[in-house]
């Protein structure tokens, strides 16, 4: 590791001469262009930001015009050089790098404005490992980090955003201050941070590779919190590059600022809701504290509101409401009838979002489609010193992957409903058990340490709603490890279970079941939610 030279301090304002832009994305380029040279300020460019300056009829040299050498190999080689790097890396003060910056002719640079090669947009869009490949930039990143390295003199730009402040301060005297080149090398060293952890994930997925030996996970900003899970945690909402359909790409309508409970329950209500093909009919969720507290299928959209609330009415109030179809008015009308703080749509009708707003705080957020539920992807989970990773639960059941183990079958419509209570059951916390009839959830327990006590809530959230669970289908999402949570369920009134079965006692279960007259069927898949 090299000693740490002793460079004067730096200085806090630098005045800017002389600066090299490279972008991709040339949005405001022109009047950021024009702004400079207006400051004094000599432009040095490349390839096709350099021939869009020059038409804007700017003066700009080309980078060849300091190496002394042509751009070569496609474009590959342009900046790597020492004139170029040593004009920015160059520590103006210190006497031995300005000896060498006059004996080799190299002129410093003051301002950095890079955009990488669009890498992200190139594996978005699905193109080719040689494509791919070729949008890996590297001169934009070993300029991004020489600017952000050399902060004391050089102001490092990353995007539109950037530039727009540089020349904002600019404007007085033409010079930057050091807290301004301090914060824009932090956000430079962000950006390549996640640029190069966007090119390492790609790899490993293109070679196979779920974990590699170093695994890098990047975001950008959507929103900083007022507090976190609690008033005295801090928290911020970021969102990956390329997301898939939620809550992080949702369009907020109306209503006040997210917080952090609201963007993890509403998640939690959209992924349970992305389970319903709205091809196959309406379908409601309502969740509180990421647990569902009622689900329901329907004709229309209100009904199924309205069954999904007769679940649970005392746990809706300031819950989550989520649908899978485009939310029209009728059903807006009959949401705002009771306290929520998020409804979460595909889409919505006009009349629909005039209903909300009468009701300013409420927000509704439109998410234009469903996320794919079978999708591939990775979930993670933070613990002391590290973090978690694993794919997506991705599983799903058909009555084709049922096995009966008991003397009596379930009918077509048992198996019906023991599908729909499972898939509930799939997106409860642990212990989970769901009583569920006609595409409708009766009762559900959920988060217990023992499945007995999951089963006898689940009952009686039931019971205080007046809801009849004669001939419910029963869904838990791991095996009952005695009878006695499979004999609650049948004097709640449950006639057919689900379970994934693997349980040393499962015998002993289902002579209970026969014995109780229930049908079960074994899933041999578990969906522990934690």
């Amino acid at each position: 590791m090299p000693a740490a030279p002793q460079f004067p301090a730096a200085p806090n304002r630098v005045a800017l001469k002389r600066a090299l832009i490279s972008v991709s994305d040339k949005t405001g380029l022109i009047e950021a262009a024009r702004t400079l040279v207006g400051l004094g300020v000599e432009l040095v460019s490349t390839g096709g930001t350099r021939k869009a300056i020059a038409d804007a009829g700017l003066p700009v040299k080309d980078v060849s015009d300091l190496t002394g050498f042509p751009e070569m190999m496609d474009g590959r080689v342009k900046t790597l050089h020492p004139t170029v790097h040593g004009g920015i890396l160059g520590y103006r003060d210190a006497p031995d790098h300005a000896a060498a910056m006059a004996e080799h002719g190299i002129g410093g640079i003051d301002l950095v404005y890079v955009n990488l090669y669009p890498f992200e947009a190139t594996v978005a869009k699905g193109a080719g490992f040689d494509e791919c490949v070729e949008n890996i930039d590297i001169g934009g990143p070993a300029m991004i980090r020489s600017a952000a390295k050399n902060h004391a003199y050089v102001c490092v730009c990353t995007g539109p955003e950037d530039i727009e402040r540089v020349l904002a301060a600019a404007q007085v005297d033409g010079c930057t201050d050091l807290s301004l080149r301090k914060d824009l090398a932090a956000r430079a060293y962000a950006r390549t941070a996640s640029y190069d952890a966007a090119i390492s994930g790609w790899f490993a997925q293109t070679l196979g590779e779920d974990f590699p030996d170093r695994k890098a996970i990047a975001g950008s900003l959507v929103q900083t919190m007022r507090y976190g899970e609690n008033p005295h945690q801090k928290a911020a909402f970021y969102r990956f590059e390329n997301p898939r359909t939620g809550v992080a790409t949702a369009h907020q309508v109306q209503g006040k600022e997210l917080s952090y409970n609201n963007i993890n329950d509403t998640d939690a209500a959209f992924e349970l809701i992305a389970e319903f093909d709205p091809a196959a009919g309406p379908a409601c969720a309502i969740i509180k504290h990421a647990n569902p507290c009622g689900v329901a299928l329907a004709g229309d959209l209100k009904t199924a509101y309205a069954r999904a609330l007769a679940c649970d009415p005392t746990s809706a109030f300031g819950g989550i409401v989520a649908v899978n179809r485009r939310l029209d008015a009728a059903t807006a009308g009959e949401i705002l009838k009771v306290f929520t703080e998020v409804v979460i749509a595909p889409g919505a009708d006009d009349d629909a979002i005039a209903q909300f707003a009468a009701k300013k705080n409420v927000r509704l957020l439109l998410t234009d489609g469903l996320p794919d539920p079978m999708a591939p992807g990775w979930t993670f989970k933070s613990v002391s010193g590290g973090f978690l990773v694993q794919s997506r639960d991705d599983a799903r059941l058909t009555a084709a992957d049922l096995k009966i183990v008991t003397k009596r079958a379930p009918t077509d419509e048992e198996v019906r409903d023991m599908l729909f209570a499972f898939t509930i059951a799939k997106h409860v916390k642990s212990n989970a058990i769901v009583y569920a009839k006609a595409g409708q959830t009766l009762g559900v327990g959920a988060g217990q340490m023992n499945r007995k006590d999951s089963a006898r809530i689940a009952a009686l959230r039931a019971k205080d709603f007046e809801l009849d669970l004669t001939g419910c289908a029963c869904a838990s999402e791991a095996f009952f490890p005695f009878v006695d949570g499979l004999i609650q369920a049948a004097e709640a009134g449950a006639t057919a279970v689900i379970q994934p079965g693997g349980s040393i006692r499962d015998d002993e279960v289902i002579a209970a079941a026969d014995a109780a007259g229930i049908a079960m069927a074994f899933t041999g898949v578990r969906v522990f939610r934690h």
